[in-house]
């Protein structure tokens, strides 16, 4: 059901279309030298990992992070932008080409386009960038795969991709280990700012090769309406104690004469961090036992409370049914006042004028929409939003790597940076204009310039800022502060397995999501709980588990 697990939020939106293009891309590898070897169970090697920093160039966040991750917040745009590269970091080097997916509409070529021209310019060469847009990415991927026509640096498709990952690494791609781990990678000082737990998924085959387009650790816990809350006598979600109390309230915002609920799409992923369920896997270190979310009692519990909860009434008629690709219709129902609370990931939150602040508060200024966390004694975060995908670079000489890298250290300039600037806003006074608090206000052609998507070639370090809600950045900034300190560990972020890779958001996650839409709708009793877990374990459930056994017993010696 949407919501009820935390796959990449943009990857549910679209899995459906994307599970079955692994396999149409699988067999080009037997072509591809070294990458017919079969997909090996591994523990990650630490040492692979960049040193990661704190990158500091100088601008002051008004809500500083920490170093256990809480991102930095910022009420204002610095009005004076610093550089986070030197000098011109790609003078002489011949033209690169760039693909990546977008989610925004493509943008205008670069004759038409002041923003890239100025960033080639700062850069000193051309960057030939391809946008594909998201859904037809994955497609795009397999024929570049095919036609052996990999540009100089591209993003890994979020669905999709070919089933022997490492193997078509270890034939096509840089090898970048010898570059960025350790403190190697303080060459690429914007890089080394990245997150660590971001890289660990770089890691396939024993090597590190890509570069995360990295997030904040966690996507968060959904949205929900404060104003509706305070009508409920609920003015702090720390008066929320326990689940019971959460079941409660959602009974009271219910009201179904007047077509007002709860609950708009899934609920489960609230109610199963409230309980200290589990996220996908857990990894007991003393016994060596690897089990599955669907095996939790927490998470069981939290389906069975899901399940009470639609009896009672309390989510929005057909939005539990809902995939991944009707989100949109959900999601308007809550930003619309239909609902007091919807599940969907931290990033939706801020974006300017289709996030839920500007877009809420286009529909009614009463609406007051915040971050929401898990709540009760017992409540953990799962860290589910390390990264959205990596970047990868075709081998290529030394020298090659080396300039590609620095791209993607342009790429992944920090907050308030000319750079950052640069790739999100323009060119002064051409794509935008500052207000009286001196925030950067797209022009009509800035709109369109800066559509081109820098950004998915490396990521700044993440921090929060909302151009036309200030104080929504600070309600983002509060509710990590709460998150952060409950992450639990992904133990997948340091073993693999093959079966895992191809099949655990694929052809498994379905069995899981059919599993409880049907549960919590009742279209089947809650007594069918095992058979799903018998039918999820069959159909390479227990292959995953062992070989990620394999691989942790790899990790003692």
């Amino acid at each position: 059901m949407s919501g009820t697990t935390s796959v990449n939020r943009r990857t549910l939106l679209r899995w459906g279309a994307g599970a079955g293009l692994a396999v149409a891309a699988a067999p080009l590898l037997a072509a591809c030298g070294d990458g017919g070897t079969a997909a090996k169970a591994e523990a990650k090697n630490a040492k692979l990992l960049p040193t990661t920093t704190v990158r500091n160039i100088g601008i002051k966040a008004d809500l500083p992070g920490t170093a256990a991750g809480v991102p930095n917040a910022f009420l204002k745009y610095p009005r004076e932008l610093v550089r986070a590269t030197e000098g011109t970091p790609l003078k002489g080097a011949k033209k690169i080409t760039a693909v990546t997916e977008t989610f925004a509409p493509l943008p205008p070529g670069r004759g038409k386009n002041a923003a890239w021209r100025e960033i080639e310019k700062l850069l000193g060469t051309q960057v030939d960038f391809t946008a594909v847009p998201a859904d037809d990415y994955p497609a795009k991927f397999s024929t570049m795969v095919a036609g052996d026509q990999l540009p100089d640096i591209f993003m890994y498709p979020e669905t999709g991709g070919v089933d022997n990952m490492g193997s078509f690494l270890a034939a096509k791609c840089a090898e970048l280990g010898p570059h960025l781990s350790g403190d190697k990678v303080k060459d690429y000082p914007n890089l080394a700012a990245i997150p660590q737990y971001a890289w660990r998924d770089a890691i396939k085959g024993g090597k590190l090769y890509g570069v995360p387009i990295a997030r904040s650790g966690s996507a968060g816990a959904g949205f929900y309406r404060a104003d509706l809350f305070k009508q409920a006598g609920v003015t702090s979600l720390d008066q929320i104690d326990s689940i019971e109390r959460l079941v409660e309230l959602a009974k009271d915002l219910t009201d179904a004469r007047n077509k007002q609920y709860f609950f708009s799409g899934g609920g489960t992923t609230l109610l199963a961090m409230s309980a200290g369920a589990q996220h996908f896997w857990k990894f007991d270190r003393e016994s060596g036992k690897w089990t599955y979310q669907l095996e939790d009692d927490k998470y069981r519990y939290a389906v069975e409370t899901a399940a009470k909860l639609y009896k009672a009434g309390c989510y929005y008629p057909g939005t539990v049914q809902m995939s991944g690709a009707q989100k949109a219709q959900y999601t308007d129902l809550f930003k619309n006042g239909k609902a007091a609370y919807v599940f969907d990931g931290m990033p939706a939150y801020l974006t300017t004028a289709t996030g839920y602040v500007d877009a809420m508060a286009a529909i009614d200024k009463s609406f007051d929409v915040r971050p929401m966390v898990p709540v009760g004694k017992d409540a953990v975060t799962w860290t589910d939003n390390v990264s959205l995908q990596n970047c990868y670079i075709r081998r290529a000489s030394e020298e090659r790597v080396k300039e590609l890298l620095r791209l993607a250290d342009f790429a992944a300039s920090p907050f308030g940076s000319l750079e950052y600037t640069l790739v999100n806003y323009g060119v002064e006074n051409v794509d935008y204009r500052r207000d009286e608090n001196g925030t950067p206000v797209l022009t009509k052609q800035g709109t369109q310039d800066v559509t081109v998507p820098w950004g998915k070639l490396a990521s700044a370090t993440p921090a929060f800022f909302s151009a036309t809600h200030p104080e929504a950045a600070r309600y983002v900034h509060e509710a990590y502060s709460e998150l952060i300190p409950k992450l639990i560990e992904d133990p997948t972020l340091s073993y693999s397995s093959p079966t895992w890779d191809s099949k655990g958001l694929g052809s498994l996650y379905t069995i899981h999501l059919d599993g409880l839409k049907d549960l919590v709708t009742g279209r089947k009793p809650l007594s069918a709980y095992d058979s799903i877990v018998k039918q999820w374990r069959n159909a390479g459930g227990d292959k995953c588990r062992a070989e990620f056994e394999q691989a942790s017993q790899k990790g003692k010696k």
